[in-house]
């Protein structure tokens, strides 16, 4: 559980599916290429963990989700409980942009945090945020990443 402005959330995950089809085949909802749902982590040594939908059932010996979707072990993205400046929320590899600098979400350590593309430097989410918007994401648009010239 996350805790944000004094409530308590439940962190919401997204995941990247390189093949859409996939996920049209399976009936797993989707917006374009991502899945969005809970997280739930494979074992240690396993190299899957998987997006779930709601929780139909749950009990000591099994979950029973609505719908699921394996992912590569350590992919999830998740969402920051924050929104840009045009009401889109943040997540894990969103590339946001202001009117100073373009950067990058990342998790670490328990913190959010924006890291700065072609710089040094990174921010807190803390103020940063509210004069940002989301132009993408590391997977769909990698060119993004390119440290801005001019």
């Amino acid at each position: 559980m996350l805790r944000l402005g004094g409530k308590m959330m439940v962190p919401k995950f997204r995941a990247y599916i390189r093949d859409a089809d996939d996920l049209d085949y399976n009936d797993i909802p989707h917006k374009g290429h991502f899945v969005y749902g809970s997280l739930i982590k494979g074992k240690l040594n396993d190299d899957v963990d998987a997006i779930v939908g709601d929780l139909i059932e749950v009990t000591d010996e099994y979950v029973n989700p609505e719908w699921w979707c394996s992912i590569e072990k350590g992919s999830a993205e998740q969402f920051t409980g924050l929104k840009d400046a045009n009401g889109k929320e943040i997540y894990e590899d969103d590339v946001l942009e202001n009117p100073k600098y373009r950067s990058v979400v990342k998790f670490e350590s328990g913190s959010f945090y924006a890291d700065v593309i072609g710089a040094a430097n990174r921010f807190t989410l803390a103020g940063e945020w509210q004069t940002s918007v989301v132009i993408g994401n590391v997977h769909e648009n990698p060119e993004l990443l390119e440290a801005q010239h001019g």
